[in-house]
């Protein structure tokens, strides 16, 4: 556009103010300051550096009568002056060429700091004092440059104000934290409409580990079932530190010694010496354990034989006994077994998959792999023999849709099966280095190694760890004069590797580093169990005790004892599950099946479970032996009811 254009433009936005400001005309003379080259406003601000500045009508001041007076307007334009909007004196600023008043506010602020600055410094302001004139002649700069310096300091529209499409602006806000997202939630409705969107919340609480399973849909408002989440963890986490919740023995009948006990989840699976095999659910107290039937070939031998081996997942049960007899039942009905077969020898270790049906077994040197496939039919996938006894044997976590892994310890050597590959492949062996304990994550396995004779001045026993991919070592942790016991590597927080050893001491290791976390000392029999988490700790020793332990503080939190070793410790969020199981399956004196109940629960061992997500004042915080009365024979010889728990008495004596 030309000039005339120009000032066609500035005509239309002068009318476009006096409509706003109630019809009542602008005096306002200004002559073309700029020409526009094109129809955008890009191509405006460059030719307007061409067009020079016109005088501005200048107001005459009255001495006599102290008014202030237009050239073209007189009273009524200053009275419009002073109530016009001042987004109004902004526009007609820039069409008259003027600075824009805000600009010399942010100047005289300027100013007035510096001036403040020097004054309390008491630094001579020469150097200010030459900036005044370069101040004074940004005034008299170009238009463009003015417009374009308003526009950007002044009047620049906020980005929260700023339109874009949902989709993208719930991309960049899902890349906030909780804190993040509720500062933003207070910028602006728009701001605050996208961070309170439920898709937001939603995979915020995953990513933290809540309601895993669920959807976005099963919630109304996912902020606040973080929030409930987070306040219940908060909870659970004080409980565990100071043992404030239920205690509950998972108790059989009499006559029978407990032989092994497995958990996984909210089941938790016992096998006894006669026979029995019984599952718990956990999350529904309210039906009774499960009666899994044995095969007919056991339910027939007389006396049946003891159970050796169990172990459970989420899906699948399973039971080894004496006899090389081997069930799997399904944990959802229970019953007759699902699949069974019979080994020629005694089954000495037992594994089964905590993610799919896959079930390992070995009977001395003889290794069988058998898993399910998609229509539930048990099929043997893999038999092999080593030179040695299996004394350790673990299934690889993790491989759902792939061909399963299963790791081996015989001897002093150390195997991968592989479906794949007719003959084991050997990770590790080295002559008389025995292994002790073995563990596997889904990438590595960790095992621990007794050395003995001129390999004990090169530190002492050791624990390995290898990648199960390459079969190369990654890490060599420990030096210890004692054999390690126990190996914890599946359930430990990333790069954390938790052990047991014989020297009385549980230890955790930082296997990018390979340096020691914590050593604490607990359990003068020897190290049986551990798991740990982020925080916490716990483990179980051949005296019977269980502690708890804060991790960072190498603290004891609490503890508790009974009378056979610790075989097994678990524990989930919520919960804790430990189980003692006596090492003489046959005790001699007493007969366990007669009336003598004390005798019985001497000899028969404990499952315990521990629950710190309910109240402490609640009745099942009470032991079950607290809770008998005089009329239950489960109380035999206590014959107590206290209305609290009793080691939270303080000086009061029971009723009875």
């Amino acid at each position: 556009m030309a000039g005339d254009e120009l000032a066609a433009f500035r005509e239309r936005w002068r009318k476009e103010i006096t409509s706003k400001n109630d019809g009542q005309p602008l005096v306002c003379s200004s002559s073309p300051s700029c020409s526009i080259a094109g129809q955008s406003s890009q191509r405006y601000f460059k030719d307007s550096k061409n067009i020079k500045k016109t005088c501005i009508p200048s107001k005459t001041v009255d001495c006599t009568n102290n008014e202030t007076s237009l050239p073209e307007g007189g009273e009524g334009a200053a009275t419009e002056s002073e109530e016009q909007p001042e987004y109004v004196s902004i526009a007609r600023s820039l069409l008259d060429g003027r600075t824009s008043p805000l600009l010399d506010r942010i100047e005289e602020e300027r100013k007035r700091r510096k001036r403040r600055y020097h004054s309390e410094t008491g630094v001579c302001s020469s150097s200010l004092q030459q900036l005044q004139p370069q101040t004074r002649a940004r005034k008299t700069e170009e238009l463009v440059d003015q417009l374009i310096q308003d526009l950007n300091e002044v009047n620049d529209i906020p980005f929260f104000d700023v339109e874009l499409p949902y989709e993208l602006a719930l991309k960049i806000f899902q890349y906030l934290n909780c804190t993040e997202l509720g500062r933003c939630a207070q910028v602006s409705r728009a701001w605050r409409v996208l961070a309170e969107d439920c898709v937001l919340w939603f995979r915020m609480c995953t990513k933290e580990g809540y309601h895993q399973d669920a959807s976005v849909s099963d919630s109304p408002c996912w902020k606040s079932t973080l929030r409930d989440c987070r306040n219940s963890a908060r909870t659970v986490r004080s409980n565990w530190k100071n043992r404030v919740g239920s205690i509950s023995q998972l108790q059989f009948e009499l006559g029978k010694v407990l032989c092994d006990v497995s958990s996984c989840d909210n089941f938790v699976l016992a096998g006894y010496t006669s026979g029995d095999v019984r599952l718990w659910d956990t999350l529904h107290w309210d039906s009774a354990a499960s009666y899994l039937k044995c095969n007919g070939l056991s339910a027939n031998t007389e006396p049946r034989p003891h159970v050796s081996r169990v172990q459970v997942s989420g899906a699948v049960a399973a039971a080894a006994y004496e006899d090389g007899c081997v069930d799997v039942w399904s944990t959802e009905t229970g019953g007759e077994p699902i699949h069974h077969y019979q080994s020629p020898g005694r089954i000495q270790t037992l594994a089964l998959s905590c993610d799919s049906p896959v079930l390992a077994s070995s009977a001395g040197p003889d290794v069988r792999l058998d898993c399910a496939d998609g229509r539930g039919y048990w099929r043997t996938l893999y038999q092999t023999h080593v030179p040695k006894p299996v004394e350790s044997l673990v299934v690889v976590p993790g491989r759902r849709q792939e061909l399963p892994l299963a790791a081996l310890a015989a001897g002093e050597s150390l195997y991968l099966l592989d479906p794949r590959e007719e003959q084991p492949r050997v990770l590790h062996s080295v002559y008389e280095h025995p292994i002790t304990c073995l563990d596997a994550s889904q990438a590595h396995a960790a095992f621990g190694v007794k050395r003995s004779g001129w390999a004990m001045h090169d530190g002492g026993n050791k624990v390995h760890v290898c990648s199960l991919e390459t079969g190369k070592p990654v890490a060599s942790v420990g030096s210890s004069p004692g054999d390690f016991t126990c190996i914890n590597l599946r359930d430990s927080p990333p790069h954390l590797l938790v052990c047991g050893n014989k020297d009385r001491r549980v230890r955790v290791f930082d296997l990018r580093s390979g340096s020691s976390v914590a050593s604490l000392y607990a359990h003068h029999l020897g190290v049986t169990a551990v798991q740990a988490d982020d925080w916490k700790l716990v483990s179980g020793g051949g005296e019977g005790l269980v502690c708890v332990w804060e991790m960072r503080m190498g603290t004891k939190l609490w503890e508790t004892h009974n009378r056979h070793p610790v075989r097994h410790v678990r524990f989930s969020t919520r919960t804790l599950l430990t189980a003692n199981v006596p090492d003489d399956k046959s005790p001699r004196g007493a007969c366990i099946t007669d009336d003598d109940l004390t005798a019985h629960r001497r000899h028969r061992g404990v499952v315990c479970h521990y629950d710190f997500s309910e109240d402490a004042l609640s009745q099942d915080h009470v032991l079950p032996i607290c809770r008998s009365d005089f009329a239950e024979s489960s109380g035999y010889n206590y014959n107590i009811g206290l209305a609290v728990p009793y080691d939270r008495l303080s000086g009061s004596h029971p009723s009875h």
